[in-house]
């Protein structure tokens, strides 16, 4: 090839020498046109955050640490797991069932004791300390303690694993965040760099625990950064790649959801998507608000150390009879995506799961509330469509939950991109169903905007 013709190819006369974005290109000159390549939205520079050679290498420790700590954290929560109700494998909630009452109450009890005393000294002695992420990301530079931030972890994945019904992916979120913060100090990164690469934890933490690493990017650009921007989204796919690859060494690189059927569309899943988009938006905003209003009412100071185990003991009682609200809802959620359960068992899972969610929240539990809401979710749209199969058959059950599943947690996110792409990677299903999957998410998320706007992630930031 003749050295005349690679230079019309990159060299543009008339245009201007030097193109603008930062860092440059390569290629110094335009195309012939003299067009900006940053005329593509998503195609911006770098901004405050510099994309150096520093800040990746950055990146993929903090994908490694992640993916480390995520192991860690795991096996915390499997060994209380195993003490409490002697669990190892299969259904969490069928070992809770296999337990005595008596053992049910009491490990809830202890659950609360412990959580109580733990957050209480945490609380009081390092107060200094960060240990909310989100805050952290959309109000400040990403500033989080370390020290704090573990001990709340490590306390999390404890009273999760004695059976506390909150989600077990807020503590890998914040463990991840805060090594990018760690790191961020030890290579004096600036601010910008700060945030972004707490964000980048923070996501790569969700994926790592829960093997999606395209959700957990997802998750990092929609929701923590709210940018689709390609300087976010690179280095948040590189940090969940790394940390969900680093995670193999303990954690099943299967599903979630295992053995979930491939469902297919028909014109019954499509008109009830809806009905259900409408009505699950309408609870997303209901159960957002609950949760809301219990966060901002948490106890503080020495009533944590009364009202936390009699709000546990509560729950304890109420799993005499449903064993299915102990822990995170995976079960509850595994089960409707299977077609399992009667009317009066989803009907109650329904009703009881968000309130005991809640009631552990407010009783001032640190944890998640992902899994909690995709439960939910999943059991609304199981329940709905064992109903709607009377009107309209020609749909199984596990579809309906599925989408119901996907709707909750798109809607309670105001994220559907990440609601959507989460659900089909904790499964590996739904990819048939995809458009009854992005309707009822649409439409669920649309109403929950309009009528109120809060997301389970907003609704439960600290009082300023």
């Amino acid at each position: 090839m003749s050295n005349s013709f690679m230079q019309r190819l990159f060299r543009a006369p008339g245009a201007e020498s030097e193109r603008q974005r930062v860092p440059q290109p390569m290629i110094k000159r335009r195309i012939a046109s003299g067009r900006g390549a940053m005329e593509q939205p998503n195609v911006t520079d770098d901004g405050e955050a510099k994309l150096t050679g520093v800040f990746w290498a950055c990146v993929v420790a903090t994908g490694i640490i992640t993916g480390l700590i995520g192991d860690g954290l795991m096996a915390v929560l499997k060994v209380a797991e195993h003490a409490a109700f002697g669990y190892q494998q299969g259904s969490y909630a069928q070992a809770v069932a296999q337990s005595s009452d008596s053992r049910r109450v009491l490990m809830l009890l202890l659950s609360g004791l412990l959580g109580a005393g733990g957050w209480y000294l945490i609380r009081r002695y390092l107060s200094h300390e960060h240990a909310e992420i989100d805050d952290a990301i959309w109000n400040g530079d990403g500033e989080l303690g370390f020290r704090r931030s573990t001990l709340t972890s490590l306390v999390s994945e404890i009273v999760i694993g004695l059976g506390a019904s909150v989600g077990r992916e807020a503590a890998p979120k914040l463990m991840g965040g805060a090594t990018g913060s760690t790191l961020s100090h030890v290579f004096n990164l600036s601010p910008a760099q700060k945030r972004l690469l707490v964000a980048c934890g923070g996501g790569a933490g969700l994926a790592c625990v829960y093997n999606v690493p395209l959700g957990g990017a997802i998750f990092t650009a929609e929701v923590l950064l709210g940018s689709f921007a390609l300087p976010t989204v690179m280095p948040a796919l590189l940090c969940s790649l790394v940390a969900t690859g680093t995670a193999y060494l303990t954690l099943s690189s299967r599903p979630t959801y295992l053995d979930i059927p491939n469902f297919t569309n028909s014109p019954s899943l499509m008109t009830w998507s809806v009905v259900a988009g409408l009505v699950i938006g309408l609870l997303s905003v209901v159960y957002i608000r609950l949760i809301g209003w219990v966060s901002n009412r948490r106890p503080k100071g020495a009533r944590l150390l009364w009202v936390m185990p009699l709000a546990f003991t509560v729950v304890g009682v109420v799993g005499i009879w449903f064993p299915q609200v102990f822990g995170n809802g995976k079960d509850m959620a595994h089960e409707a995506f299977l077609g399992l359960g009667s009317v009066g068992l989803l009907f109650a899972l329904w009703m009881l799961k968000p309130l005991v969610t809640a009631l552990t929240l407010g009783s001032g539990a640190a944890g998640g509330v992902f899994t909690p809401f995709l439960a939910t979710g999943a059991v609304v749209g199981a329940l709905s469509g064992v109903l709607w199969i009377h009107l309209w058959p020609g749909a199984p059950v596990g579809a309906f939950a599925l989408i119901g599943a996907a709707a909750m947690i798109g809607a309670s996110m105001q994220a559907p991109l990440a609601g959507l792409v989460l659900v089909m990677e904790l499964t590996h299903a739904g990819f048939s169903i995809v458009l009854p999957l992005m309707l009822a998410t649409l439409i669920a998320t649309a109403v929950t905007r309009s009528i109120d706007g809060y997301s389970m992630y907003s609704a439960r930031l600290p009082r300023k």
